[in-house]
């Protein structure tokens, strides 16, 4: 038997032979001290109670070792150990974390020992393992840090990622922001590009909490240095100071001049002497230049500036033996319905009256006589130096057509002109470039009732006409078309005299009578009275019969007939009563229109029953 046997025999036999004494516990050995000591709640409860002292110690100790591992709370965490793929984080909790190393890939240098910011992701994933997420700690932080930023005003640094639509993308705290382009810089840009893969300083200047955007600005940053330079400039300013500046914008109206932080504007008529259509003409963008202050406001925020004032007024330039009615050449520079402007010399003009472009006393528009860029022979007809004023003439390098007007116009010479414009009096024809002439509505036709010009001829229309008077010093001409050609009606008041009998056909029946067409020029009047035939019926619409004249006024136009005079002797006896008076009137002392006038219309009236 071995020594270790021989022991364990011994043991055993020493514990067999051994008699236990009784033990006698302490609620037996003192029933009533028990009692009263004994703790009621640990044996309700089943536990046995701890003191307040130590459980306050125990949470200490548990806040200082362990970490609350909330989902949506960022704590610090210290890397332990780093493999081909994870990083494994301790932030004191039950286990560590992992954490994939492409959310470092922004930071290569990542070694055991570095402190990094974490937010649990995961508490327990299905092997039990604690997941843990560094990009979204860092998109969490970002955005606490980018709200304080846009609250406090602080300045901070961003990586611009790309161009895009109307600016640029900024990586600020590993959040995307939007640059605008008119945040860029306080200059318009052109290209946009240059800033791509810098880092520069932004200021937040926008939040979207709903959609998680973030707007930043650069502009911001520059306009606060620049206003305490705009400060300093404008307390400096005084009318007449000439200053350097950079040409910041060009418009249609103006060059707006950066002078440091203070911009101002050069007006296109403070720009150049000489008319210009567009400030491009005289400067281009980022172009240095002198100019002067004109004016500015109470608070010198509307700054008006200078070009042209810097040089000598070309006027002053203009040669001292220039006089009134020399001849110039110049250029036409601007049109309006009045005249044309004419630059006879650099920042010179002078203006040609649209009265001063012809010797025709009917005025037309300029744009009819020049064109903007025609070069053009004029003469000064005024000259003021003190004004700046000059005033020219085109017609005088031509001879007045009125000079000899009477040779080339006598009265009753005929003639072809051009149909320029009507009145409601009448037309103006165009003889020749400066002699016009009026031909009056009455003037134009022997037979027609015209009631406006239209209705006879169109303008552009060329019309024979004949010369009736001369107006030299008035000069004026009046015309007559119809004067052309023989009066009809010289013909009409004996074909048509007092008591002729004619055929024809009523043309239209109306309440006081009836018109009859004898030809083209000649429609009669027949009283409703006259139109009682023999039988003592009325004679109808384009029913023929004979008629017999019974008025004819050749001044007025005017002819009345009568169907009842003709088989009716008391009206055939007046009709021939009244021929004989008019034949008797017409032998005495020429007897005027008027009288003949009365004298047919009375026979009218009583033939048609009014006495």
């Amino acid at each position: 038997m071995s020594e270790k046997e021989t022991k364990e025999a011994e043991v055993v036999a020493t514990e067999a032979t051994t008699v236990e004494a009784p033990v006698v516990s302490e609620a037996q050995a003192n029933p009533e001290k028990f009692l009263k000591e004994f703790d009621w709640h640990n044996y309700e409860e089943g536990i046995e109670q701890v003191e307040d002292t130590k459980l306050e110690e125990f949470e200490k100790l548990v806040s200082e070792n362990f970490v609350d591992t909330l989902d949506d709370e960022v704590v610090e965490g210290e890397v332990i150990h780093i493999t081909d793929r994870d990083a494994i984080i301790d932030i004191n909790a039950k286990s560590e974390g992992v954490i994939s190393l492409n959310e470092f890939r922004y930071n290569p240098d990542l070694k055991v020992g570095d402190k990094v910011e974490v937010l649990i992701d995961v508490r327990e994933d299905a092997t039990g393992q604690l997941v843990l997420s560094h990009r979204k700690a860092r998109v969490i932080k970002a955005w606490d840090r980018v709200i304080k930023a846009n609250e406090t005003g602080e300045i901070v640094n961003g990586f611009v990622k790309c161009r895009t639509k109307g600016g640029m993308i900024v990586d600020v705290f590993g959040i995307e922001a939007f640059l605008p382009g008119s945040q860029i810089d306080v200059k318009p840009i052109r290209d946009y590009d240059q800033y791509v893969n810098k880092t520069m300083e932004f200021k937040v200047v926008k939040i979207n909490h709903e959609f998680k955007n973030i707007v930043v600005s650069h502009k911001a940053l520059i306009e606060a240095d620049i206003e305490e330079q705009k400060k300093e400039i404008i307390g400096q300013l005084e009318k007449g100071q000439v200053l350097e500046g950079i040409v910041k914008n060009i418009t249609s109206y103006g060059v707006f001049i950066d002078l440091g932080g203070v911009d101002g504007l050069v007006h296109i008529t403070d720009l150049s002497w000489s008319r210009i259509n567009h400030p491009n003409e005289i400067v281009e963008l980022d172009q240095k230049l002198n100019v002067v202050i004109l004016d500015f406001d109470e608070n010198k925020s509307r700054i008006q500036l200078g070009l042209k004032q810097l040089s000598k007024h070309p006027w002053e330039a203009l040669a001292e033996d220039v006089k009134v009615g020399d001849k110039v050449k110049g250029k036409v520079v601007v049109i309006a319905d009045y005249g044309a402007f004419i630059e006879v010399a650099d920042g010179v003009e002078g203006l040609v009256h649209v009265s001063e472009m012809s010797w025709s006393t009917h005025l037309r528009s300029a744009q009819d006589f020049v064109s903007v860029g025609d070069e053009i022979d004029a003469v000064i007809l005024t000259l003021d130096r003190e004004d700046r004023k000059m005033s020219l003439g085109i017609k005088q390098l031509t001879p007045d057509p009125w000079t000899d007007i009477t040779k080339k116009y006598p009265v009753g010479s005929k003639h072809t002109g051009i149909v320029r414009n009507f009145t409601n009096f009448g037309v103006f024809v165009e003889l020749e470039e400066g002699i016009d002439g009026l031909i009056y509505i009455s003037d134009l036709s022997w037979t027609k009732k015209i009631k406006h010009p239209s209705e006879f001829c169109n303008v552009g229309d060329n019309l024979d006409v004949v010369v009736l008077e001369l107006d030299v010093e008035g000069r004026k001409l009046s015309l007559g078309h119809k004067q052309t050609t023989e009066n009809p009606w010289d013909k009409y008041e004996t074909e048509f005299a007092l008591g002729t009998t004619h055929k024809a056909a009523l043309t239209e029946v109306v309440d006081k009578g009836a018109t009859i067409e004898f030809n083209e020029d000649i429609v009669a009047f027949v009283p409703a009275r006259h139109l009682e035939k023999e039988d003592g019926s009325t004679l109808k619409k384009g029913e023929e019969a004979e008629f017999k004249i019974i008025e004819f006024n050749k001044e007025f136009k005017r002819v009345v007939a009568s169907h009842t005079a003709v088989f009716r002797e008391e009206e055939a006896k007046i009709v021939k009563q009244a021929v004989k008076k008019a034949e008797a009137q017409a032998a005495e002392a020429k007897p005027t229109l008027g009288d003949a006038n009365d004298a047919l219309q009375a026979l009218k009236d009583k033939m048609d029953g009014k006495k």
